[in-house]
């Protein structure tokens, strides 16, 4: 067996199999007896229900991880990514055109293919739980304006790699960094003001007596305000959330119109100093330079794989090209994505409990951030007592219990 196939089938299905042996940690830590920090906010029927959802999450993710597993097995050893070649080489394009081409009946595909388990998600288990309040109509404009941002963007990425490893020789990993993180922090930029509108309608927050005290703490913060939004989260769900996004004149603050609806006066300042906090930490831009430094490693690996011919013979592929050394290094590179993803996790709760403490120093509330933290945790179902190994893998903000803690432990 080819030495390539033999590491992919075995990232493959190691993966799958971490999984499932974390899946089934995480089910068997949710805990049925409501913790004391959260009686009086979770009644017993609430709660119950929060262990439900946690079920039908973790069996439907293992279903489609399954599925999808069987599926890229049998597509990698049928020669499936051979048979795309060679349509997409049957238009007699150029290398970049090509490539686009074999890309995108590759990722269409995958679209494709993960659409019944987006749609069943969406109108059988949060419609189950009371949360989808997404039409069909704005279910298809999402997926039609996801599609075609991915198109365009995903696209004229791709060419400029593709473009860079044809013609830059050795230092093509370099350009290609160099590249693609100066269109990261474009779109840092224009995310805010060009993409997010796109998906919601960004409401300045009317005046009253919310904006008077979110004035009134950003002054006091030195904080100059580039604007506070409502947005219209209620159009598809009814979970609650804020955000913190962009930079200089783009840099917004969203607040969900469901999160307003919840939430008292206090609470919500809390919540808006909470992200104020992550400004104030240079959280975003830390986490910016991080990601462009696991780039550049990601490059300079990629280097070592371009048309590798056994890495092709892998893949049953009879020729070599810079389109399709892409797609097959991301199998090897899978591992190594883990790790950075975990260390990038660990980094961002850290940031989370920081953000945290800004927003309980400054507000001088604690009890009311304790509070935001606990309806938010409540009305979004969200696990309470997830395994540890979970956390460290996928949780990119710490438990709440966790959370509380450490609140209590500095101010009460």
């Amino acid at each position: 067996m080819n030495v390539y196939l033999a590491i992919i089938l075995v990232i493959l299905i190691g993966e799958y199999i971490l999984d499932l042996v974390v899946e089934g940690l995480n089910l068997k830590a949710a805990s049925p007896v409501l913790p004391r920090e959260f009686r009086g906010f979770y009644d017993a029927k609430k709660y119950s229900q929060s262990q439900g959802y946690l079920r039908v999450n973790i069996r439907f993710k293992l279903v489609k991880n399954s599925a999808f597993l069987l599926i890229i097995l049998s597509f990698i050893l049928a020669a499936g990514f051979n048979f795309v070649d060679q349509l997409a080489r049957g238009f007699n394009l150029g290398p970049i055109p090509t490539g686009l081409i074999f890309a995108g009946i590759l990722i269409l595909a995958h679209q494709i293919l993960n659409l019944p388990f987006s749609v069943y998600r969406t109108f059988v288990i949060e419609q189950r739980y009371g949360f989808n309040r997404t039409t069909w109509r704005t279910f298809v404009l999402d997926h039609l304006k996801s599609w075609l941002l991915l198109a365009i963007i995903g696209g004229a990425v791709f060419s400029g790699v593709l473009w860079f490893f044809s013609w830059a020789g050795n230092l093509a990993w370099l350009y290609c960094w160099v590249g693609v993180s100066l269109f990261q922090l474009f779109l840092v930029f224009i995310a805010p003001v060009v993409i997010l509108p796109l998906f919601n309608k960004f409401v300045p927050l009317e005046p009253g007596e919310l904006r008077k005290q979110i004035e009134q703490y950003a002054a006091a913060e030195a904080f100059k305000l580039k604007g506070i939004f409502k947005i219209d989260g209620s159009r598809r769900s009814t979970k609650a959330n804020a955000y913190f996004t962009g930079f200089g004149r783009y840099r917004r603050i969203a607040l969900f119109d469901t999160l307003i609806a919840k939430q008292t006066t206090d609470e919500l300042i809390s919540v808006l100093a909470h992200e104020i906090g992550h400004y104030k930490n240079r959280h975003i831009i830390k986490q910016l330079l991080i990601s462009v430094i696991t780039t550049a490693i990601m490059f300079f690996i990629l280097s070592f794989f371009i048309k590798n011919p056994y890495l092709f013979a892998a893949f049953k592929m009879e020729r070599v090209s810079i389109y399709a050394s892409l797609f097959f290094f991301a199998f090897l590179y899978s591992p190594i994505n883990m790790i950075f993803e975990a260390g990038l996790n660990f980094l961002s709760r850290r940031h989370e409990h920081q953000a945290d403490l800004y927003a309980v120093s400054t507000c001088k509330k604690p009890q009311a951030f304790i509070n935001a933290l606990k309806k938010l945790t409540v009305d979004n179902l969200s696990n309470l007592t997830p395994h540890p190994l979970k956390v460290f893998l996928d949780y990119s903000h710490p438990p709440v219990l966790e959370r509380i803690q450490a609140i209590r432990e500095v101010y009460q």
